[in-house]
C-alpha cells in the first residue's frame, strides 16, 4: 500500500496515460480482418475553442469508440476541423484591422496568406483541448476541410453537379450579412427576441382627397422600396379598393393595391406593405403579381436611394429613426406601439440580417434529396431519438434550393470563368475554360478570363466529410475505384451531432453519400441536446453562464467532468448543467479509488478457509453483475447513454462498494483487521477488473491507473484494449435473495438510526412464519451485516418489538426498553392504511374484464402476485398491531 497514494490525483493520471496511449498507437486504425467501427467527428470550426457543447458531443463519441474498441472492433475515430469561411475571415479581418491593415487594400493572394498564417498558428487549438478530455481519435488521420486534396474534391463535386444540371446561377432572396458582406445560410442566422416598435403608417389612396389605407411596420426604412399594398380578397373593409392605387409616402410613388389570400385579415390592419427586394414573403408576392423590385439597402447596410438624398448612404438604423420623424411631420404616422419580435442576426458577426436580392449560385435540391429522405423513412438511417424523424421529414419534403455561394475569399473559390462578353463556363482551371469557350466559337486569349470572386458555402465542403476524409479522389475517379480505406470504413457507424444541424449538415451528408457512392454515410445519428444552465438558459459567453471546460477538468479531473456531463443528458433532450454534477463525478472517482485501496490493503491468508458469508456474497455479486451487464449492454444498443452510465454507477457504488465489500470485509478484532482468504480476495480482484472495464469508456484515466496498480502487466496489456466483459446468464433467484438481505439490513439500520442505537451494539432478530429459503440459507450473512447477537426463527410474533416485513416474512427486533408502543402502533397503522389502498387499486384492475382478457399473461400474473403479497402483508400488520 505504500506505493499507492491515499488520494487519487486526476492530473497525474491524465498526464501519464494519454501520452502512453499515443506512444503505443492504441488510437490508430488501419484496415484489417476485424469488423470496423467508425465515427467521423463533426469538425469543429478552426476558429473554435472547447465549449460545453463540444464536451458533451465528444465525450459521447469517445464512450462509443472506447467501448467498440473493447468489443473487438477496429475502432476508428477520425478528427479534423472545418475551415469556417465566415468566422475565420471575420477573425483575420479583425486581426489585420488591429494592425492598421484593411482587407480592401489587399490582393486576394495576400489576404489568403494572412489567413493561412492565422490558421497554422491558432487552428489546432481545439483539437489539442480535446486531448485533455481524453478523446481517443486517430490523430494521424486529422483532416482539414480546406486542405488541398479535400478542396479539390469540393471543386470536382461543383463541376459534376453543374454538368448534371443541378447547379445554376440566379437572383434570389438571401440572408445578407451587412458586416460580413456575404450571404449566409439559414442555420447561420440566430433569431433573438428584442424590444421593437410597430409603426402604423397611412398611405393615401390615389386620386382621392382624404381616403387612406393604413399599414403597420417595424422596418419603416423599407417604405422607400414599397411597390404595392396587399389585402385579403375576403376582407370586406377593402373590397372597394379593387383596381385602385395608393401613394407611398416620402417617395410619392404610385403603387397598385393587390389582393391575395396570403394576407391574414385578422393581423394588424389587414393591409400589408409589399417590399419585394427586402422580405422573402414580399418577394414571393412580387413574383406572383409581377411587381417592380426596388433595392434600397446597399450591401454594407446603408440606404441606397438617390431620390432621397437626406437618407442616401446613411446607416439603415439611423434612417429608421429619421424617417419616422419625417412621416410624423408629414401626417402619415398614426401611432407607434412597443412590441417584442424576433430579429435575425448573423451567427458570426452579430449584425442584423438583411433579406436581400442577390446574384448567387444555387443547388437544386428536389431530386438529389429524395434518397436521403427515403433512407430515414425506411430506417436505413436511424435518428435517435425517433422524435426527430417527423421534423426531418417536414424539412426534406419542403426543401428549398441551396444557396452555395459566399462573398468571401477564405474558402474554395467557385470554378466559374467569365468572358469579357459576360458568358460563363465552369471548369477546374483556366486552360479548360478556354477550351470550352473555343468550342463555343469564342476566341478568347489567356488572361482575358475572370474567375468568379465568390467561394463556396462551408457546408458544401463538410457535406462530403464522411467520404473525403477517407478518399478525396473518389469523386473524380468514381466509386468503382474507391481506395481501401473508403471500402473498409464507409459507411461509418454512428454520427453524434446537434439537432439544429440535422438538415443543414446531416441530411446533406446523406445526399452526397447516395449521389456519389450510392450508400448511406452512417447508420445511426445520435442527436444531443443543448447544454443549458440551471435556469434553463442556453450557455453563452454573453450571458457569462458557460464555464471554461478546461478549468472544470483542472478542478474535477477529466473523468469527473465526463461523468458529470453524461449523468443527465438523454438523447435529444437539453442538459441542465450544474457544476455539482462534475463534483459528483469526481466523488465517484474517489469512491472507486478508495474501494481499490481497501481491496489492496487486505491481508491475504492462503491457508484460511473461505467463510460461507463470502461464498454467498461472491455468488450474489457474480449474478448481480451479469444482470446489470445485460441491462447496460441493452442501454448502449438503444443509445440510452445516461441510463448506461447511471446503471454502471449504481452497480459500482451501491452493489459493489456499499454491499459486496461490506459482505466480504474481514472483521476487526481488538482494533485489528483480520486476514481475508485468498479465494475471496482473488474473486474480488476479478470483480474489480470487470467493473473497471465497464467504467473505462466513461472514466478512461482512473480505470487505466488502477488497472496497472492491481498487478504488473505487459507493456501493451492496457485496459483501453482489454476485452469488454462477457455476459453470462444470471440466476434471478440468487439476485432476489441478495435484494432481500439488503432490505432486511436496511430495515435494521433504520431502526438503529431512529432509536439512536450504536452500530457497534449487537441486536437480536427474529423471523416469523415458515422460514423462506433465503432466511435459512443466509443467516450468517444477515448476522454479519446487521451486527446481530442472534437470528432466530419462530412460529409466533414477538411482543414488544419493532417489526418490518420483507416479501411475506415478518421480522422483529426486540427493544423492550426502547420501544414506544403508541408510536409503533401509529407507524403500523399508516403502513396498514397504505397497503389497503394499494390492494384496492390492484383488485380494481383485476376486476376489469378487458384488462384480464387483453393484457399479456405475465402482466396478469404479476398483478395477482401483488394481490396475494399485499393481502399477506395486511394480515401481518393487523397481527403486529394486535400484539402491541
Amino acid at each position: 500500500m505504500s506505493d499507492i497514494q491515499k488520494t487519487y490525483n486526476p492530473k497525474a493520471a491524465e498526464d501519464k496515460w494519454y501520452p502512453y496511449w499515443l506512444q503505443h498507437h492504441f488510437f490508430k486504425s488501419v484496415p484489417d480482418h476485424r469488423p470496423p467501427y467508425t465515427i467521423v467527428i463533426p469538425p469543429p470550426n478552426v476558429t473554435g475553442v472547447l465549449h460545453m457543447g463540444h464536451m458533451l458531443n465528444n465525450t459521447i463519441q469517445d464512450v462509443l469508440i472506447r467501448r467498440a474498441r473493447m468489443l473487438g472492433y477496429n475502432a476508428c475515430w477520425v478528427p479534423g476541423t472545418d475551415h469556417a469561411s465566415i468566422a475565420t475571415e471575420a477573425k483575420v479581418v479583425a486581426l489585420l484591422k488591429e494592425k492598421g491593415i484593411h482587407k480592401k487594400d489587399l490582393t486576394r493572394e495576400t489576404f489568403l496568406k494572412h489567413a493561412w498564417d492565422w490558421k497554422e498558428k491558432y487552428g489546432g487549438i481545439i483539437l489539442e483541448q480535446l486531448k485533455k478530455l481524453g478523446a481517443s481519435c486517430d490523430w494521424d488521420r486529422t483532416r482539414f476541410t480546406m486542405e488541398e486534396e479535400l478542396s479539390e474534391a469540393v471543386i470536382d463535386v461543383f463541376i459534376d453537379l453543374y454538368n448534371k444540371g443541378f447547379i445554376y446561377r440566379g437572383v434570389r432572396m438571401v440572408n445578407w450579412d451587412p458586416q460580413g458582406l456575404t450571404a449566409v445560410s439559414d442555420e447561420e442566422v440566430l433569431y433573438k427576441e428584442v424590444n421593437s416598435k410597430l409603426h402604423y403608417v397611412r398611405y393615401k389612396i390615389e386620386n382621392t382627397t382624404n381616403e387612406w389605407i393604413t399599414i403597420a411596420t417595424t422596418r419603416p426604412e423599407t417604405i422607400l422600396g414599397d411597390t404595392a399594398v396587399c389585402v385579403n380578397p375576403n376582407d370586406e373593409r377593402y373590397i372597394h379598393l379593387k383596381g385602385k392605387r395608393c401613394i407611398i409616402p416620402i417617395v410619392n410613388r404610385s403603387v397598385p393595391i393587390i389582393f391575395d389570400e396570403y394576407v391574414d385579415k385578422e393581423f394588424g390592419t389587414g393591409a400589408l406593405k409589399v417590399t419585394p427586394a427586402h422580405d422573402i414573403n414580399d418577394y414571393n408576392l412580387g413574383l406572383k403579381h409581377q411587381l417592380q423590385t426596388i433595392d434600397v439597402i446597399a450591401d454594407n447596410g446603408t440606404i441606397n436611394n438617390i431620390d432621397t438624398p437626406s437618407y442616401h448612404e446613411k446607416d439603415r438604423f439611423a434612417v429608421r429613426k429619421q424617417i419616422i420623424l419625417d412621416l410624423e411631420t408629414a401626417g402619415h404616422l398614426l401611432k407607434t406601439e412597443d412590441i417584442k419580435n424576433k430579429v435575425g442576426t448573423s451567427e458570426r458577426t452579430g449584425a442584423v440580417i438583411e433579406p436581400k436580392l442577390s446574384m448567387q449560385w444555387f443547388l437544386k435540391m428536389d431530386k438529389v434529396s429524395k434518397p436521403a429522405l427515403d433512407a430515414v423513412l425506411k430506417e436505413d438511417v436511424k435518428l435517435i431519438p425517433e422524435k426527430f424523424v417527423n421534423t426531418y421529414k417536414h424539412w426534406m419534403e419542403n426543401v428549398h434550393d441551396w444557396c452555395i455561394s459566399r462573398q468571401l475569399w477564405w474558402g474554395q473559390r467557385i470554378p466559374a470563368w467569365y468572358a469579357p462578353t459576360g458568358e460563363c463556363v465552369v471548369a477546374k482551371i483556366e486552360e479548360e475554360a478556354l477550351q470550352q469557350f473555343k468550342t463555343k466559337n469564342l476566341n478568347i486569349k489567356t488572361g482575358e478570363l475572370r474567375q468568379d470572386n465568390d467561394v463556396l458555402d462551408t457546408w458544401f465542403s463538410s457535406w462530403l466529410w464522411p467520404i473525403t476524409v477517407f478518399d478525396p479522389q473518389v469523386i473524380r475517379n468514381g466509386k468503382e475505384k474507391a481506395n481501401a480505406d473508403l471500402q473498409y470504413y464507409y459507411p461509418t457507424n454512428d454520427l453524434v451531432t446537434a439537432p439544429e444541424i440535422l438538415f443543414f449538415w446531416v441530411a446533406r451528408m446523406m445526399i452526397a453519400g447516395y449521389e456519389y457512392l450510392d450508400k448511406k454515410p452512417f447508420s445511426n445519428v445520435y442527436l444531443t441536446g443543448i447544454v443549458r444552465d440551471k435556469q434553463g438558459r442556453k450557455m453563452s459567453k454573453s450571458l457569462g453562464n458557460s464555464p471554461d471546460p478546461l478549468e472544470l477538468i483542472e478542478k474535477y479531473g477529466a473523468d469527473g467532468v465526463r461523468v458529470g456531463m453524461l449523468l443527465c443528458s438523454p438523447a435529444g433532450n437539453d442538459l441542465m448543467f450544474d457544476e455539482n454534477y462534475c463534483e459528483q463525478g469526481r466523488n465517484f472517482a474517489n469512491k472507486v479509488w478508495n474501494a481499490f485501496r481497501l481491496i489492496k490493503g487486505f491481508e491475504v491468508n492462503n491457508t484460511l478457509p473461505q467463510p460461507q458469508t463470502c461464498k454467498t456474497a461472491i455468488e450474489w455479486f457474480k449474478n448481480k453483475r451479469n444482470e446489470q451487464l445485460e441491462i447496460i449492454n441493452d442501454h448502449y444498443t438503444k443509445y440510452r447513454m445516461s441510463d448506461a452510465l447511471m446503471t454502471t454507477y449504481k452497480l459500482v457504488w451501491d452493489d459493489f462498494c456499499a454491499w459486496y465489500l461490506e459482505m466480504i470485509k474481514p472483521e476487526f478484532i481488538d482494533g485489528k483487521a483480520q486476514a481475508i482468504d485468498s479465494t475471496t480476495h482473488h474473486a474480488t480482484i476479478l470483480f474489480l477488473e470487470e467493473l473497471l472495464k465497464m467504467m473505462h469508456p466513461w472514466m478512461p484515466f482512473i480505470t487505466e491507473e488502477i488497472w496497472h496498480l492491481i498487478k504488473e502487466r505487459e507493456e501493451k496489456e492496457c485496459i483501453i484494449v482489454a476485452q469488454w466483459p462477457a455476459y453470462e446468464k444470471c440466476n434471478t433467484d440468487i439476485i432476489s435473495v441478495g435484494e432481500s438481505i439488503k432490505e432486511i439490513i436496511s430495515n435494521i439500520r433504520l431502526i438503529r438510526q431512529q432509536k439512536q442505537i450504536s452500530p457497534k451494539e449487537k441486536l437480536a432478530l427474529y423471523a416469523k412464519s415458515n422460514p423462506q429459503k433465503f432466511v435459512l440459507d443466509y443467516d450468517d450473512l444477515v448476522i454479519k451485516l446487521g451486527n446481530l447477537s442472534d437470528f432466530t426463527h419462530r412460529a409466533e410474533a414477538m411482543p414488544n418489538s419493532y417489526s418490518f416485513q420483507v416479501k411475506t416474512t415478518e421480522f422483529f427486533v426486540p427493544l423492550a426498553n426502547n420501544i414506544n408502543t403508541e408510536e409503533e402502533k401509529e407507524r403500523l397503522a399508516k403502513d396498514l392504511e397504505y397497503n389497503k389502498g394499494f390492494l384496492l387499486s390492484v383488485q380494481k384492475k383485476l376486476a376489469n374484464e378487458k384488462f384480464v382478457a387483453n393484457a399479456k399473461a405475465e402482466l396478469v400474473a404479476l398483478e395477482r402476485k401483488k394481490q396475494a403479497d399485499t393481502e399477506a402483508k395486511i394480515k401481518a400488520l393487523e397481527e403486529q398491531i394486535k400484539n402491541l
